[in-house]
Formats: structure tokens, C-alpha cells, sequence
């Protein structure tokens, strides 16, 4: 097959093997795994499980096991464990199995001694075993012999048994409601309640070999969390995050790390989170908190007295919390749609926003359809789950199980739910554009800053679409420059010889200094500016230089976010010479923030007894008197603040014309002409880059084509879109020609695949069956075109009076009356004939 051509005709594969793929770094996450001998595509078309939907699976009978809360479940294979836990009036310890393939409840087989009833303990799994430690026992019900515990019991799933481990040496104190998992064969234990006072210690045993092992204490470090209690832990990306709890009379909503290998603690800030964006979940304590691949799940809890059933999302790499919408069938009543592909007659229309009702991805790259499936039975109604607290939750494949918990009126609940997750390939949008941005790659603009007249190079495309400032300073320099050849009489040739670098464009910006513009630049290409490091004030003070920048660039969203780094990075150390910085500055907000921070009670005598303050100069001392015998009357206002446009934003209006007079480069579609900007393709396409280095067109133009297919002009729109801002969202039949676009074209995952995948396997319906089965026959994807004659056959009576039947070419109306022959008898003919 042959891979996007150049200007002199399609380029083949063994080029294109040379070229876009070897230049994809290692540490790209792209399959390359597909063949280039596959002759068409391939679809699986199974059972699937609409993601981000809540599931209500059958309770647990009474006759099997109690309602609970407190309790503790764990994944093990197909099936929950459940343990523990009170029903309200006492504490059990009995083991229930819930087989999620059979939805079926059972007590699990148990010989030996089992722990003493008990709740608020931890439960893990390592290999076939099941470790229960501490918690608190006794009888609830006449308030006698209560205590916490630190004892340690394994149970093995293959034989039920239940074993003490006696540990010599030194033990951890007793405690309940602490965080517990396992990472690199041991068991971690952290903070609790040891029935006086909340915990923050953290301790480690290994699990392979119970005589050899023995408690260790780890030795913390970092931004420990404070003592606390009733919060959930788990590990992603080699990593342990604790999310909220009790500390004391004080709930947080603080997010930390723990690092195993350093065994350091790190706060994760949230105040780099613009206003406007999703904030962190409220303070709340007995929670659940579940990883599944690069997020953290939160659920339930006790929030300031109410109950809420948000289900809350933590992108670990990105590090932004989200509210995660459940699909619509979460909400009502109703049966697994199985056969929408085949019998629905309309499907919705679908944005980015509700890729909830897209289908779970199975397999990427491995599509089969053979036959279509039989109708399913119904399934009980969906429906969200209450707010709870003192629940559990475990994952297994790619959902999320919560039982029970405490609900309303103190009742505990025996409900089981499911969550199907998503996991599609993250964006990489902002990674791609940052970086092209560190490469300096086909840079074509030199800013000259500052009295230094220091340079920085950058590319016209990003900086013209993220900034009109910066906009109007190119489009002066390119004027001048024109004007300049022009009074020259130097007119500049009308062709560019081959493999000729054009002179970077230059720009003077006499308000910058090279630092803070850098710090700008780079938040143009991402969205994003690093966090100064905690006690550094020269951090803070370019920070500062650059929310100059940001009101004199009018960047909303970058002024937003220097000043919410600025303000959550102010303490007592620093005060005083961010507050004369901004009055030299002239950053009013700063300045208001740092004097109502120095007046503060619990601030003023300390700030006016440093040295610092002694060197303040007199207008600034005079004003912090002032400000503390008189503070000036709070003033709220309820304009809407302008949090700016986003990078998703500005490329989207980027491409759909607000860039048309800075394109420096043409695709051809079947001919046809489509304007585009080199340094966009190059960031987000590994061909691209390699073309643009290596081989560029002499012409500046570049054939299009997906292996030997030319895909449609709206198809290849859908890949422009995909390819400037991220959209994924596209009919089904622009979904079929671009399947196989990032294997050609080197895109840095797999995202826009598993979307294309998804969106066939939930959208082909009555109404688009026919374009899709035009597309099919080009980009000869037999499986899906058998599926289309299959849904034509049986639904033909609709899909006659459609009046695209009629413009389809020859060959297709053979091949649809041919599957009608051989799948209609004698008798369906005739009343097909009677109902035209």
C-alpha cells in the first residue's frame, strides 16, 4: 500500500516505512502492528457495554449476606469479594462473592479461623491471596469490648483458607479507617485512627514470604498529609495518591502523591486550575477513590453534610479534575440496545462532549463482523447510584463496582452498581504543540526583544491563532518588509527554488525581556506555565514580569493564570517583595492581594518585625498602616469574568478561516486544493515532519491519499480537524475512510482509530447505511459492506424510499439486489412487492 503522496505522485510504502515512521521517537505510544499486507478492514461488532453508563446489578439477597457499610470489597479474577463491615446493629465477618459474568450472589468457601468481626479495616489483593489488616472489633450493639486491631490475615481464594500471620518485632499501632495497598510485593499501610487521635505513619511489610518478613516504619518526607482518617488511597502511574478525609475537626480536599521510590510526598496544587474549569471534588470523608489507566475515580462520600453522587475524575497527566457526565441510558430505564446497528431506524447526533454513548473499545486494530447478532434479552432498568458513604469499590477489566455503603436516614444499602469506563488514548494535542514548540522546528518568525535585543524564534501559525496582539506585530513586519523590497526595486522571484530556507520573519517587541516571553510562548503552544517552586521568589517574580506581558498581550486566560500562581504562591516570606514588585509593575490586583495579606492578624506582626519591611519604600509603608487601621470596603461584582479562549479554541477558529492568510503550504484532494500550515502538521503528524525536514515539495504541494484510497473531501476534513484541535467527533462513514489514518499519516496514539472504530460500531443505521456502504465499497472494507447489504436486506422496505438509493452507482445496486436474491424467499417477494 501506498502511503500520502507528494507532489510528484503518491509516495510507496518502503518510503514512507523510511520516512514518517522512522521518525517516531521511541517513546511514542503508536502501534505499528498493522500489517501493510491486510487487504481490508476489519470491525468486531460484539456485545458491548456503552461507556461512562451506571449499571444496577441484582443487590445482595438477605438470605446470602446483610446490608453493610464500613465493609471492604476486593477484585479477584471475574468475582468481588465482599468482608466485614455492620449492618447497623453489629459487626460481621463473613465473605460473599458476587461473579460479575453470572451477576450472581454466593457465600464465599472459607475454612480455618476468620479476623473478628470488624469494620474500617483494609483489604488488598496480592496474587491469589486476599490480606486483611486491622480495623476496629467489639460489640457495637451493648458498646463493649471495642478496640482497634493490628492483626494481619491472609485468605487464598483457591482453597478458602484463612491464616493468622504472626509477625515478630516490631508492630504498627492498632488502628482503623487508614489507606492500604500493594505495590512491589508489599503491603503499605498509612494514617487511620488508633481510638485517641488520627494518624498520619506509614508502614510496609512484604507479602511473598510470611516467615522471612517483618514491619517496617517508612521514613516520610515532603508535603506529608496531615493526620487523617476515613479517606481511600490507590496507585497509578507507580504512584500512591491519598484524596480528602478526616483530619481532626478540619475535612480537606487535598490531592497528594506518594513517590515509592524516594518515599517523598508531594500536595498537588490546584491552583494552577483556571476559573471556570472543573474544580477539585468537594472536602468530603468515606469516600472511594479506584485507578484505571491514567485517572483516578472518585466517588461518594459525606460532603458538608449532603450526599452527592458526582462521580469525579483525576487525569494524572494533565492534572486537571473533571465531573464525569454518565450516558443518557444511565439515567432511565431501558434494555441493551444490541442491535441498534441493525434495526434502529434513527441515531442520534453525537458531539465530543457526549462520547459517553460511543461503544468501549475491544481491540483497536482487530475488527470482524461474520454475522449479526440475535436480539438480547432486556436488562433491569439503569439508574444512577444514591449518595452514599462508607461504601467500596474495585475495578475489574475496564469497570468500576461499588457496594453498598450507607445512604439517606442512615440506612445501609446491599445495592451493587457498575461503571463501564472509558479508555480511549488521551489527546495529545498540547503534548505535540509543546512539543514543536522545545524543538524550535520549522520556526519561522524571530522575535527581537527587549533593549537587549535577545531572540526568540516560534512559528507563525501558533502564535498568529493564539494571539491577536502578536498578530497584528507580524502582519506589521510582513508589511514593512514588502514595503522595504518594494522601495528597493529588489522584486523577490515568483518561485522559491527547491530546498531554499526563506529568512526567519522578524518582529521587534520592545515591552519583553526574553525570560518572561518565553514563559509566554510556551503557554501559547500549551495552554499551560509552570508552577514556581514552593519558597523560590525569583520564581514568583517572573511569574509576575510575565502577567505584564499577559495585560499588555491581552491574553485573558494567561493573566488569569499568573495571577492564581502568584496569589497561591504569597506567604511570609515572600510578601513583601511581591507587594513592591507589583507597585513598580503597576499589577493593581497583585498589590491588593499582598496588603490584605500583610494586615491580617495572624500576619501583620510578624511581616512588620522583618527587615525587609524596613527597606519598604515609603509610599508602600504608609499604605500598610493605613490598610490596617482602615481596611477598605469588600466590593463584589457580578460581571462574568472573561477566562479567554482556550488553545482547542483558537485552532478551531484557526482552521476554520481565521488562519487563511498565514497557510504556507497545499494539499491536494484528488485534485482539489485545501490550504494548510506547516507547522501544525508537522507538530501533530510523525509524516509530516519528516516530509517537511527531509523531502520538501518543490511546489509546496502535497497528495493526499490514505494508503491507495483517496479518502472523501468531508472525510478529510474530519482528519484536518482532528489534526488542529482534537475533534473526533464525525459521521460514521468519514469514521470508515479514516480507520486507517493513523498508521499512514503517524499520529502519536491511537485516539483517532479507537474513536473511528466506536462510532461505527454504535452509528450505522437505516438512515446512513447507504453512505457508509459507498465508503465500505472504496476503501474495500468487505466485512462492512457484508454488514450494510445484511441491514439493506432486512430493513428494505426503509431504506427504498431513501433518495441516495438512486444515486448510487451501478455495481452497488447489482450487489444490493444480488443480497436480496439470496436472502429473500418466494413468499417475502411477493409482500415485498405488495408493499411497493
Amino acid at each position: 500500500m501506498s502511503g500520502p503522496g507528494g507532489s510528484g505522485g503518491p509516495i510507496g510504502a518502503g518510503a514512507l516505512a523510511g520516512g514518517a515512521r522512522s521518525k517516531v521517537a521511541p517513546s511514542v505510544d503508536f502501534d505499528h502492528s498493522c500489517s501493510d499486507s491486510v487487504e481490508y478492514l476489519t470491525l468486531n461488532f460484539g456485545p458491548f457495554e456503552t461507556v461512562h453508563r451506571w449499571r444496577r446489578l441484582p443487590p445482595c439477597d438477605e438470605f446470602v449476606g446483610a446490608r453493610r457499610s464500613k465493609h471492604t470489597v476486593v477484585a479477584y479474577k471475574d468475582a468481588i469479594y465482599v468482608f466485614g463491615g455492620d449492618n447497623g446493629k453489629t459487626m460481621l465477618n463473613d465473605l460473599l462473592r458476587f461473579d460479575v459474568k453470572d451477576c450472581s450472589w454466593c457465600r464465599a468457601f472459607t475454612t480455618g479461623t476468620p479476623p473478628a468481626p470488624r469494620y474500617h479495616h483494609s483489604a488488598v489483593v496480592y496474587g491469589s491471596s486476599m490480606f486483611v489488616f486491622g480495623g476496629y472489633t467489639g460489640d457495637i450493639y451493648s458498646n463493649s469490648n471495642l478496640k482497634n486491631k493490628n492483626d494481619l490475615f491472609e485468605y487464598k481464594f483457591a482453597t478458602g483458607q484463612w491464616t493468622e500471620w504472626k509477625i515478630e518485632g516490631r508492630l504498627p499501632v492498632a488502628r482503623s479507617a487508614h489507606g492500604a495497598t500493594v505495590y512491589s510485593d508489599k503491603l503499605w499501610i498509612f494514617a487511620g485512627y488508633d481510638g485517641n487521635a488520627r494518624l498520619n505513619d506509614m508502614w510496609t511489610i512484604g507479602l511473598q514470604d510470611r516467615e522471612l518478613t517483618c514491619w517496617e516504619e517508612v521514613a516520610q518526607s515532603g508535603e506529608i498529609p496531615p493526620s487523617c482518617c476515613n479517606f481511600p488511597v490507590a496507585v497509578c502511574r507507580d504512584k500512591m495518591f491519598v484524596f480528602s478525609g478526616q483530619s481532626g475537626a478540619k475535612i480537606t480536599n487535598n490531592l497528594f502523591q506518594f513517590e515509592f521510590k524516594d518515599k517523598t510526598w508531594t500536595r498537588i496544587p490546584t491552583e494552577h486550575l483556571l476559573r471556570g474549569s472543573p474544580p477539585p471534588p468537594q472536602r468530603r470523608y468515606g469516600h472511594t477513590m479506584v485507578a484505571f489507566d491514567r485517572h483516578l475515580y472518585v466517588f461518594g462520600g459525606a460532603a458538608d453534610n449532603t450526599l452527592p453522587n458526582e462521580l469525579h475524575c483525576y487525569d494524572v497527566d494533565f492534572q486537571t479534575w473533571e465531573v464525569v457526565q454518565p450516558s443518557s441510558d444511565s439515567e432511565v430505564g431501558g434494555a441493551e440496545v444490541l442491535e441498534r446497528a441493525s434495526t434502529s431506524e434513527e441515531a442520534p447526533t453525537l458531539t465530543s462532549e457526549e462520547r459517553g454513548s460511543f461503544k468501549k473499545s475491544r481491540d483497536v486494530f482487530g475488527l470482524d463482523f461474520g454475522t449479526t447478532l440475535p436480539k438480547q434479552p432486556s436488562q433491569p432498568a439503569s439508574e444512577l447510584p444514591s449518595g452514599r458513604l462508607f461504601h467500596a469499590a474495585a475495578v475489574i477489566s475496564d469497570a468500576m463496582y461499588i457496594f453498598g455503603g450507607t445512604v439517606d436516614n442512615n440506612i445501609r444499602s446491599g445495592e451493587m452498581y457498575r461503571f463501564q469506563f472509558s479508555c480511549y488514548p488521551k489527546c495529545t494535542l498540547h503534548e505535540d504543540y509543546g512539543r514543536l514548540w522545545e524543538s524550535r522546528q520549522f520556526c519561522d518568525v524571530e522575535f527581537v526583544l527587549g533593549e537587549k535585543e535577545e531572540c526568540v524564534q516560534g512559528h507563525v501559525a501558533i502564535v498568529t491563532a493564539r494571539s491577536r496582539w502578536l498578530r497584528r506585530k507580524i502582519m506589521q513586519a510582513r508589511e514593512r518588509l514588502a514595503q522595504k523590497l518594494e522601495e528597493e526595486a529588489a522584486p523577490a522571484p515568483r518561485e522559491v527554488p527547491s530546498g531554499t530556507r526563506l529568512p526567519l520573519l522578524r518582529v521587534a517587541i520592545r515591552e519583553a525581556e526574553a525570560r518572561p516571553f518565553e514563559v509566554l510562548m510556551l503557554f501559547l503552544y500549551t495552554d499551560k506555565i509552570k508552577y514556581p517552586r514552593k519558597g523560590h521568589v525569583e520564581d514568583v517574580l517572573l511569574i509576575m514580569d510575565v502577567y505584564k506581558l499577559a495585560l499588555s498581550f491581552q491574553l485573558c486566560r494567561l493573566e488569569q493564570l499568573c495571577r492564581q500562581y502568584i496569589e497561591a504562591s504569597v506567604d511570609l516570606q515572600n510578601v513583601l517583595v511581591v507587594c513592591e514588585n507589583a507597585a513598580k509593575l503597576q499589577l493593581g490586583q497583585l498589590k491588593e492581594h499582598c496588603l490584605n495579606f500583610v494586615v491580617k492578624e495572624s500576619h501583620f506582626n510578624q511581616v512588620i518585625m522583618m527587615k525587609e519591611f524596613e527597606r519598604l519604600s515609603s509610599p508602600l509603608i504608609v499604605e500598610i498602616v493605613r490598610r490596617k487601621q482602615q481596611p477598605p470596603p469588600r466590593t463584589s461584582s457580578d460581571q462574568p469574568m472573561d477566562i479567554g479562549t482556550s488553545l482547542i479554541q483558537d485552532m478551531k477558529a484557526y482552521l476554520e478561516g481565521a488562519g487563511a492568510e498565514f497557510c504556507d503550504i497545499t494539499l491536494l484532494l484528488d485534485g482539489h486544493p485545501r490550504p494548510a500550515h506547516k507547522a501544525i502538521l508537522a507538530a501533530r503528524s510523525s509524516y509530516f515532519e519528516a516530509m517537511f525536514r527531509s523531502f520538501m515539495p518543490e511546489d509546496g504541494q502535497v497528495n493526499i491519499s490514505i494508503g491507495e484510497m483517496v479518502p472523501s473531501r468531508q472525510a478529510f476534513e474530519s482528519m484536518l480537524r482532528y489534526i488542529y484541535y482534537g475533534e473526533v467527533n464525525m459521521p460514521p462513514e468519514d469514521s470508515l475512510y479514516l480507520f486507517a489514518a493513523p498508521y499512514y499519516y503517524g499520529f502519536y496514539n491511537n485516539r483517532l482509530q479507537a474513536y473511528c472504530k466506536q462510532n461505527l460500531e454504535m452509528n450505522v443505521t437505516v438512515q446512513n447505511v447507504l453512505q457508509i456502504l459507498e465508503a465500505a465499497d472504496k476503501t474495500q472494507a468487505l466485512d462492512m459492506k457484508r454488514h450494510c447489504l445484511h441491514i439493506i436486506v432486512h430493513q428494505f422496505t426503509k431504506v427504498s424510499k431513501l433518495p441516495t438509493l438512486r444515486s448510487l452507482s451501478q455495481q452497488l445496486l447489482l450487489d444490493i439486489i444480488d443480497s436480496l436474491a439470496s436472502h429473500i424467499s418466494d413468499k417475502q417477494c411477493a409482500e415485498l412487492g405488495a408493499d411497493i
